[in-house]
């Protein structure tokens, strides 16, 4: 390949690049407008010059897969991939930011069984958030239903800290107008179960982005451009919970 081609290449991908950007931040000025709506208290805000660091983490990882799909799509890739996208737009929002993991990796640190390394996995991702001051948890899954395959949609879930359930109900409202037209889902609190969730300080949501017991929606889930769009969508909803205002 000569130079030329090189650097038209490269003009297209910069190209691309600032167009996303572009569309992301045309949707985000959409999601932010309130109209003549009344403004709300801010929800995530520096605290004692402390800034809010988001904890972006994607779940499972490495050996533990998580849920897979009838064709062997495995839930921890996709984690991963739209983890990294929300991580770029959040960064790119000025938002600070953390990621439990940005490889296809278990992140334990001992354990001589799968069992063990899992429990270790996730007392490490514990240990993380809460070693972090002024954090918010956002943890992307995603879900199975193998009993109804066409189940399909987005749906947030909330921890019992302050904070985390109206960061979900800001999330899945934007997931409801951009992922689920149609097909609107309901925040729910998260069960005490979930070891992530219940022992985390910080206010916490997950978010399963959809089902890879449905055929359809496993396909779109493995699609950038719909992993990004999840991304968009999860982003703006942050963004919008933490921006609110106080009323003059």
């Amino acid at each position: 390949m000569g130079v030329l081609p090189v650097i038209l290449c490269i003009g297209k991908r910069q190209l691309a690049m600032a167009a996303l950007f572009c569309c992301f931040f045309l949707g985000l000025a959409a999601v932010l407008w309130q109209g003549n709506q009344p403004a709300e208290t801010a929800v995530f805000a520096p605290r004692d010059g402390v800034p809010v660091t988001v904890v972006i983490d994607p779940g499972h990882g490495g050996e533990d897969g998580g849920a897979v799909s009838s064709s062997g799509v495995e839930e921890s890739l996709i984690n991963l991939a739209v983890s990294t996208r929300l991580n770029d737009l959040l960064r790119f929002a000025g938002v600070r930011t953390v990621m439990t993991r940005t490889k296809d990796v278990s992140i334990h640190t001992e354990g001589d069984t799968m069992r063990a390394r899992k429990v270790s996995d996730i007392h490490n991702r514990v240990e993380l958030v809460n070693g972090i001051e002024n954090s918010v948890l956002i943890s992307v899954h995603q879900n199975s239903l193998p009993s109804s395959a066409v189940t399909h949609g987005a749906q947030v879930f909330w921890n019992r800290q302050e904070g985390g359930e109206a960061l979900a109900e800001s999330v899945q409202e934007v997931l409801n107008g951009t992922i689920n037209p149609g097909n609107e889902k309901h925040t729910k609190r998260i069960p005490d179960t979930i070891y992530l969730m219940k022992h985390t300080t910080a206010p916490g949501i997950l978010v399963e982005c959809g089902f890879l017991s449905n055929s359809t929606e496993t396909e779109k889930l493995q699609k950038p451009s719909y992993q990004l769009k999840l991304a968009a969508a999860i982003a703006c909803g942050y963004l919008r919970c933490a921006g609110a205002k106080e009323a003059p």
